[in-house]
């Protein structure tokens, strides 16, 4: 198995939960890449995309995934968006284990609770959870060499049945 799992996934599917669990069940580093590039630039997303704007943000996001993707023995749980560049595109479609983590808006509300950390949910969370869903699940599905259904599941068990899924 290699040594390098990655989780992608709509917000609300569990990455940050499930990364965490699975790095500690696998005796592996975690890393989040929404959380390094809030510690790299010691602002909150939605200040950076504030300040930069999505495109401004993308550009920060690319590098963090980038380093975050060359670094072995980790579970990386990305950005919901980060799919969406073409470079972390091509860098995925090298990984053996990308791992997306399957949700339905209804398990995925109370997770998110559309409060929100997450600019792109500002406006009609709900609405926009499904637009942006609806604009990704492509890239999720053909990136993504499983795939987990976190649905009703605790992360705990979302994170055993990817370790199972790998073994």
């Amino acid at each position: 198995m290699s040594s390098r799992i990655v989780l992608i996934g709509p917000p609300g599917s569990g990455k940050t939960s499930v990364g965490r669990i699975l790095a500690h069940e696998l005796n592996l580093n975690v890393i989040d890449t929404d959380r390094e590039i809030e510690e790299k630039s010691g602002k909150k997303i939605g200040d950076i995309f504030l300040e930069v704007g999505e495109s401004g943000f993308r550009k920060i996001e690319r590098e963090v995934v980038l380093d975050a993707l060359n670094k072995e023995g980790t579970v990386i749980s990305l950005g919901g968006g980060s799919i969406l560049d073409p470079q972390v595109c091509d860098q995925l479609t090298m990984e053996p284990n990308v791992v997306y983590l399957e949700v339905s808006i209804s398990n995925a509300a109370p997770r998110v609770g559309f409060n929100t950390d997450r600019p792109l949910l500002l406006a009609n969370p709900r609405q926009q959870w499904l637009k942006l869903f609806e604009e990704r699940r492509e890239r999720y599905e053909s990136l993504a060499r499983y795939r987990v259904c976190t649905d009703n599941k605790k992360a705990k068990e979302s994170a055993l049945e990817i370790k199972e899924l790998l073994a």
